[in-house]
Order: structure tokens, then sequence, then C-alpha cells
């Protein structure tokens, strides 16, 4: 709800540290009301993640427990070796994020169960529960990531007559649960703790230069509005401005908002253009008055500014030109 409200754009840390944070403080909270090891908790060695559901879960873990044994195995020519065991009453989700991740369907090995094998029964049809701590002295054995699926019952634990089920999670690799099943949280927000984030990110990343830096309601402003929005092209008035001083350049040809440009003191290695652009960057979004973001384009480290903000008025354009003028002065004394 407070994301909804405030349109929070939680690409990453530097996007919105606020909401980054407070991110980390509700999944420990919350793994701390289940009593989970430090293992899993950002205030431990481990740390989490809130997702919309299960299945997104299910696509991350299995991706990151995948790379994990690629690696250790050598490459990705080792897929086909690759397997996910589960019970037979196992949410359908996981051989669909199984297929996602790539493991064969072959290699998705569904174990049989029954009332006499205290297995895993979906909390959908008998609610039972896995026996954790045996599972997990079986996945040690065989070096298996156990994934703890509590999507469920997981909310009960913070009572403690109901905490025994989780009894042997500080075997597992990691765990989730979904607040909007028995939280009284709105749809959706499942939580992951993880013993090894790194695992995790380092799947799942691929690290472009516009994420390493740092929507409108139509029926509240009317079409005409922001169609007559769109159409000011305060940027052009920006652009002018880049155009006019020699120290700079335009990199690519402005079609939109996005203007594109870089400080050009005519320095012969890229390394140091680069370098020089990068402090550039850094300065103007250390101010505190502007932030301007990154992007490599032909091996040509560009500055990005998107003009185009809801309150966004020609003035604000003029002061922004004046402190990038202000910051690159500086740089190049």
């Amino acid at each position: 709800m407070l994301c909804s409200g405030f349109n929070v754009v939680g690409f990453n840390w530097i996007s919105s540290p606020a909401e980054t944070e407070l991110e980390s403080i509700v999944v420990d909270w919350i793994g701390k009301s289940l009593k989970l090891p430090s293992s899993f908790l950002f205030a431990g060695t481990g740390g989490g993640v809130l997702h919309g559901s299960t299945c997104e879960v299910a696509v991350c873990v299995l991706a990151a427990a995948r790379d994990k044994a690629l690696n250790e195995l050598g490459g990705w020519e080792h897929m086909t070796k690759l397997a996910v065991y589960a019970s037979d009453q196992t949410h359908f989700t996981l051989q669909k994020a199984a297929k996602l991740v790539g493991i064969p369907p072959s290699n998705f090995r569904l174990i049989e169960t029954s009332f006499s094998t205290v297995f895993s029964m979906s909390p959908e049809k008998v609610g039972t529960v896995d026996p954790i701590a045996e599972l997990g002295k079986v996945a040690m054995n065989y070096k298996l990531w156990l994934h703890v699926d509590s999507a469920y019952a997981g909310s009960a634990c913070i009572c403690h007559e109901i905490l025994h089920y989780l009894d042997g999670v500080v075997l597992a690799n990691s765990i989730s649960m979904n607040r909007h099943k028995w939280f009284l949280t709105n749809m959706d927000c499942c939580c992951l703790w993880i013993k090894e984030p790194k695992l995790l990110t380092d799947s799942l990343s691929s690290d472009p230069e516009i994420l390493s830096n740092r929507e409108v309601d139509p029926k509240k402003h009317g079409l005409d509005n922001l169609m007559y929005h769109v159409r000011s092209d305060i940027a052009k008035h920006f652009e002018a401005f880049v155009r006019k001083d020699e120290r700079f350049e335009i990199v690519v040809l402005r079609k939109f908002a996005l203007v594109c440009f870089r400080l050009n003191p005519k320095i012969e290695e890229e390394d140091e253009d680069r370098e020089l652009n990068c402090k550039l960057v850094e300065a103007i979004n250390s101010s505190g008055r502007a932030f301007l973001s990154q992007a490599v384009v032909g091996g040509i480290y560009v500055i990005r500014c998107a003009i185009g903000a809801t309150l966004t008025q020609q003035h604000h354009v003029v002061n922004l030109w004046k402190l990038i003028q202000q910051k690159a002065q500086n740089l190049l004394m």
C-alpha cells in the first residue's frame, strides 16, 4: 500500500534508499518473529527480499540453485545433469518454475507420498507438513539445495505452539512464506529468506550501466492534457543549452524527453574521458539538487537527463544546467 501510495521506483538502493532499507527491516522483523536463525537475516549473515508471490520465489530460488550447481560442475554444458526433487503433493508452480529456468521436465523427480509417510501434503489438500530436519540431513549429505515453501502455514509459526513445525530450518538454504495468505496483508506479499544472498543477486543480475547509478493515471489528467504535457517538450531547452556549450556534446540524437550528452574536453584517452564524466555525474547527484543517470553506448560513457516529471518547469531546467556547468568547471580547473 505504501509503494502504491508513494509510487516508489524500487529498482535498487540508489533509486529508492528508503524503500530498500525498509524492505530489509521488514524482512528481518518477520524472520525474527518466526525465530529464523541469524543465517537467514540481514542482521546476521543472510538476507531476503519481498516478492509478489511464491511463483516468483520459485523461479528466483531455482535460478540461484541452478547457477550454484553449474558453477560447481563446470559450466552450462552440464545443464542436463541437474534435477529437482519434490513430493507429489508439491504445488504445480514449482514444476513450471523448473521449466522456466531450463531444468528438463524429465529431470523433475516427484517423490510419492501417502498419509503414512508423514511427508509433504500441500495445505490446499490436508495441511500436513514436511519433516524439515530429516530432509535437511539428506540435502546436506548429497549437497542439495533445500528450499522450504511455507507459503500458507508459515505465518502461523509466529505462535510458539506451532513453531516446532520449522524445526530443522537451519539446514535449509532458503525459506519463503506468503504474508497475504494469513497475515492480514494485502495481495501480494511473499517473503523470501536466503542464507547466501549473493547467490541470488549473482544469478539474477545483468549489471546494466543504467542501474549501477544510480505511472501517470490517464483518468486523472485527461488524454488531451497528457498529450499537451508530452508535446510541451521542455527537454528541447536543455538540449539547446548543451549544444551551445563547446565543452559538451550530444551523443545520441534526441527523439523524446531523454537527452544523452557528455562532457567532451577533447581527451584522447577514452578511460580518462569516462572517469571525468563519471565524476561529473557523482558531483551533480551528491549535491542533492538533481539526479542524473548514465549508460554506455557503443563503448562511450554518456550522461542521461530525463525531463518530463509532473511539476518540472523551464526554470528547473535552467537551474539544472547552471548546476551542471558549475560542477563541470570545478572538474576542469
